[in-house]
């Protein structure tokens, strides 16, 4: 009967040496993302809270209890369901998207005109543009809403949120300014040379190259419409089928103040659409926000 051969006494403290230099790694690198882990959960559970809420019976999310006993995923289908709400995501789909086409097709020429032309007035033109970013709506919404309500009869629609987004916006102005003064001159120079006027150099040239801060203009005002709570308030109360999701959204937990389950699913379902395009954005998002604030 033969023995079977011994491992040799080297390997043994070898392997040791590698779990215990593996775990050491995984507890480094805990401690070094510790207060990133603990930001994350900070952030993270109370969409955790309001997922598990919204699949829990009527009962169940009147109490304490965090996990649901019964999965209730008709939820959301009551709640896609319910009267108006299909119009409110219409609505505010249209806001969001004709507003945030219409604030990058007005902003970015101007911004061009503050960052690559001379002329006589350009610094006062940028102060007055930095001085609207500091201007809040509330100083100018009596007079506007008598504007758009009094003299164009407008009011129980959203055209008085949409329609001044054509004529450009402060914040997106100077986003894309900052970036398009970290484009090089010289390529605006060699398309002149080619024969290209100002309009055909914008379009062809400095377009392209400046889709990361076009993409974060986007996403700011996108989000931004799509948030919208007190534009709607102030212009679309009055008619329900001009109604926005975030305003809709106040109608419905006040019909259903007891039904915090059916509360929580229309809750996800008006941030879903912005949650997921921001993680499928975030690269373009991070990298146009980063460089726009390269050069001054």
């Amino acid at each position: 009967m033969t023995l079977a051969p011994s491992l040799p006494t080297k390997v043994v403290p070898r392997t040791l040496a590698l779990r215990a230099a593996r775990r050491k790694a995984v507890l480094n690198w805990v401690a070094v993302h510790s207060l990133a882990i603990a930001a994350a959960l900070f952030f993270l559970l109370p969409f955790v809270f309001v997922f598990l809420t919204s699949v829990m019976t009527d009962r169940q999310a009147l109490t304490s209890d965090l996990w649901p006993h019964h999965w209730q995923w008709s939820n959301y289908t009551k709640v896609w369901n319910t009267d108006g709400f299909l119009t409110w995501w219409r609505n505010t789909l249209l806001y969001a998207a004709l507003g945030t086409a219409l604030t990058i097709a007005s902003s970015l020429p101007v911004a061009y005109a503050l960052a690559r032309f001379r002329f006589r007035g350009r610094n006062l033109a940028l102060m007055a543009v930095v001085s609207m970013m500091m201007l809040p709506p509330q100083v100018t919404v009596i007079p506007m809403y008598l504007f758009w309500a009094k003299q164009l009869h407008l009011s129980g629609t959203l055209w008085p949120l949409i329609i001044p987004m054509a004529f450009g916006d402060a914040f997106s102005i100077f986003l894309l300014r900052q970036f398009l003064l970290t484009i090089p001159k010289e390529y605006v120079e060699a398309a002149r040379i080619d024969g290209c006027g100002e309009l055909r150099t914008l379009l062809r040239v400095i377009l392209p190259m400046a889709r990361p801060a076009i993409a974060a203009v986007a996403l700011f005002q996108f989000f931004s419409c799509w948030n919208d709570y007190f534009g709607p308030q102030i212009y679309a109360s009055e008619n329900p089928g001009a109604w926005t999701l975030s305003y809709g959204l106040e109608s419905f937990k006040g019909a259903h103040h007891t039904n915090w389950n059916l509360t929580m699913a229309a809750t996800l379902l008006v941030l879903a659409p912005v949650m997921i395009l921001f993680f499928l954005a975030q690269r373009a998002f991070v990298e146009g926000v980063t460089l726009t604030g390269v050069k001054g």
